[in-house]
């Protein structure tokens, strides 16, 4: 996980030095369509006006430095983020950037924008109230009853992870096959909000991204606590639109495009949410490797 955090240019040695100008740069990237409503609306696509990028660490955390212009958020708040990787990581985003800023490929600035402005103004009890609340209508949840092919499917690779879930936060949380879902009781909900309490807000920005791109509070908690990899969960989000696919083909293009945006969303997520989570420091000798 770290190490594609760490692959800036120069071998990260411009990352840490200063910049030699106080002039800024209000960049207002975004996240594609297909991302919470809650995030921004970016410009599609933008020339890219900057060579170089750094980070430089001030009073408040990490600031991104594009040529000698600090980074702002669509709110002209300074972007600073709280660890030295999460600003890496960013700035990598920034500076794997060709001739053309493609905002909605940058999904690590938008979380960030979003954790620094809050554009919906929601504190934290409201974040976990709203990843918490998908268990109503979570993914692996929902079973068919029919086909019977699928049905079993459904069985194989659901149920696993539901089980672990199930053991790891010692809560009942079932499935149905019924339209309105399974009767989740009140002790699973609340031990889930009491664990979602002990992440920082900046994480639970993250981990409602993950919920929404998966519709799943269950995968979810999988990928945080490193149970799937991001292949399995999005797999497994999947599951029955991979099976149709099997049966009636796929259509050019498309499915594959939807299958790689959602990998690289939820990966962006993940590690987003780790690196806010952790104590992280990355040594400076790793940069001058």
């Amino acid at each position: 996980m770290w190490r594609s955090c760490l692959r800036l240019r120069h071998a990260g040695r411009r990352l840490l030095n200063p910049p030699r100008g106080a002039l800024t740069a209000s960049v207002r990237p975004g996240p594609n369509p297909l991302i919470p409503a809650r995030a921004y609306a970016p410009p599609t696509e933008r020339k890219r006006f900057y060579q170089n990028v750094s980070i430089t660490q001030g009073e408040g955390g990490f600031e991104i430095n594009l040529d000698h212009r600090k980074l702002k958020t669509p709110q002209a708040k300074l972007f600073t983020v709280p660890s030295e990787a999460l600003a890496i990581a960013v700035a990598t985003e920034w500076d794997s950037q060709q001739d053309t800023i493609k905002f909605y490929t940058m999904h690590l600035t938008t979380l960030c924008n979003t954790s620094l402005d809050n554009p919906t103004q929601r504190n934290k009890d409201q974040l976990i109230r709203a990843a918490v609340k998908f268990l109503d209508t979570d993914t692996i949840c929902y079973r068919v009853e029919e086909p019977a092919t699928l049905v079993e499917l459904q069985k194989n690779e659901w149920d696993p992870i539901m089980e672990w879930a199930e053991k790891r936060y010692d809560v009942e949380i079932g499935s149905s096959t019924s339209i309105m879902g399974p009767s989740i009781p009140a002790r699973t909900r609340e031990v889930l909000v009491s664990h979602l309490a002990s992440y920082n807000m900046w994480a639970l920005q993250g981990i409602e991204f993950v919920v929404t791109q998966l519709k799943s509070l269950v995968l979810t908690l999988g990928l945080m606590d490193l149970h799937l990899t991001v292949e399995q969960a999005v797999l497994l989000s999947r599951l029955e639109e991979e099976y149709q696919i099997q049966k009636w083909g796929n259509i050019e293009w498309a499915h594959e495009y939807e299958l790689q945006e959602l990998r690289a969303r939820t990966a962006a997520g993940t590690l987003f949410v780790h690196l806010c989570s952790e104590s992280t420091t990355v040594k400076h000798k790793l940069l001058q490797q």
